[in-house]
């Protein structure tokens, strides 16, 4: 085989490819840091952030109620309000301060506030006003006690609109308090609690941050076992662009592929969370968004000169990227220039396929704008890559050559000095021959 044919260069390209991929995988396993943001947090990562949130509702959520009417009415509003599931009356205060003083020290969660002239107002036709004050720390107890407070409102409102129409029958009564009957159904989020509405998107959202993170610090241990701080190092099998790409993707394609089906299939099967994917469009979906991850995360990867740098980046924009998703805020209420923005990181598209395609049962047809979307970014990231190792190469390079004429020069100068020393010891006998008599 000739050494300068086709055949032999892509041997030789797909060897080297082989060697890399075999060195990365090595890397990874043998660095602690890499195998714990590759491996271990998102096997473990995914459970913990479920766990949390795997009921779903809060029960129970302890109440402050300041009554200043100390009427039937206020009474019966508070009985039915602690006879919800949702919540309980814990505390009773004279005062607003008061009930404010538990609110800060967390013994409450909410605070119910009648005015002296509730029932008054009640009796004389006027509208009366209840206080709710809730504690916006956390949503599911705001939650909780801003809906009971609402149907326990709405119940007392049928009972006056009945007693004020005059209607003889019990039907009456019905059309009276609700003229326009209807049942609600909800589609996807069949339970309506948290976890099914944020859940599944963060767990797509943990793949590219791990990736990047994984990705990060690979890049920065190469960095610092570098004697020039070069992302490539000087060595026969990294000389090829698309051989150190390939080799490198591969190795993380084939780890996070186990780690996608373990996030997108297990974790939502123990959590009994809703999971309406097929095997097609999860692949479909899969696919492009991995390699979007991996050559995003290898082309950022040129900006990380130590392993602690990539660490603070990629935990200060996991909050944004999720906002930016549109799962946590409504896609239409975020500014142009922000979607705009959002447009160029693979989990923007990638969550919001993984929601479609996992709460509502949508095909790849379905979710055409984020399929071609992160096929897009797999093609504009992969040439960035290739840009970005090819100046790396070049860097390398340069300083292979800057070192190999250095070495030169001392060689140089030191069979100079040899040369000298040599003619020095030359020219000393026969100095001396010429001055004996």
């Amino acid at each position: 085989m000739r050494e300068d044919g086709l055949l032999h260069r892509i041997t030789e390209g797909l060897k080297d490819m082989c060697y890399i991929w075999a060195k990365e995988m090595r890397s990874t396993i043998t660095d602690e840091g890499v195998l714990i943001f590759c491996v271990l947090v998102p096997l473990f990562y995914p459970l913990l952030y479920s766990w949390i949130y795997n009921n779903e509702v809060v029960r129970d959520v302890s109440v402050a109620v300041v009554d200043l009417d100390h009427s039937h009415a206020s009474r019966q509003f508070i009985r039915m309000f602690d006879g919800g599931s949702d919540t309980k009356v814990a505390y009773y205060c004279n005062s607003l301060d008061e009930a404010k003083t538990l609110v800060g020290k967390q013994a409450v969660h909410g605070v119910l506030y009648f005015p002296s002239d509730f029932e008054k107002r009640l009796n004389r036709g006027e509208q009366a006003h209840v206080g709710v004050y809730c504690d916006m720390s956390l949503m599911l107890t705001y939650k909780a006690i801003y809906q009971t407070a609402q149907a326990v409102s709405q119940d007392i409102n049928s009972k006056i609109q009945i007693s004020q129409s005059g209607g003889f029958t019990n039907r009456d009564d019905e059309i009276s308090t609700k003229p326009l009957d209807f049942d609600e159904v909800p589609i996807f989020n069949a339970t309506g609690g948290y976890g099914n509405a944020i859940l599944p998107g963060v767990l797509i959202l943990i793949l590219q941050q791990t990736l990047l993170l994984g990705i990060g610090l690979s890049a920065g241990t190469a960095r610092e076992n570098n004697r020039y701080q070069d992302l490539v190092p000087i060595s026969r099998h990294y000389n090829g662009i698309f051989r150190i790409v390939l080799g490198k993707s591969m190795c993380y394609f084939m780890i996070y592929s186990v780690m996608a089906a373990y996030i997108t299939l297990c974790v939502p099967h123990f959590f009994s969370f809703t999971s309406m994917v097929t095997a097609k469009t999860l692949i479909g979906l899969m696919l492009p968004y991995l390699l979007a991850c991996i050559f995003f995360g290898m082309a950022l990867s040129c900006l990380v000169r130590y392993r602690e740098n990539v660490m603070l980046l990629v935990v200060f924009t996991s909050l944004p990227f999720l906002f930016m998703t549109g799962i946590s805020w409504p896609q239409t209420n975020i500014p142009g220039i922000w979607q705009g923005i959002a447009w160029l990181f693979p989990s923007t598209f990638g969550v919001r396929g993984f929601m479609r395609i996992n709460e509502m049962g949508a095909s790849l047809a379905d979710i055409q704008v984020e399929y071609q979307a992160l096929w897009i970014q797999v093609v504009a990231y992969f040439f960035l890559t290739c840009l970005v190792y090819r100046y790396q190469i070049l860097h390398t390079r340069r300083h292979a050559y800057d070192r190999l004429e250095v070495l030169k020069r001392k060689a140089r100068e030191a069979r100079e000095r040899k040369a000298t020393q040599v003619a020095a010891m030359t020219a000393e006998p026969s100095g001396d021959s010429t001055e004996r008599p």
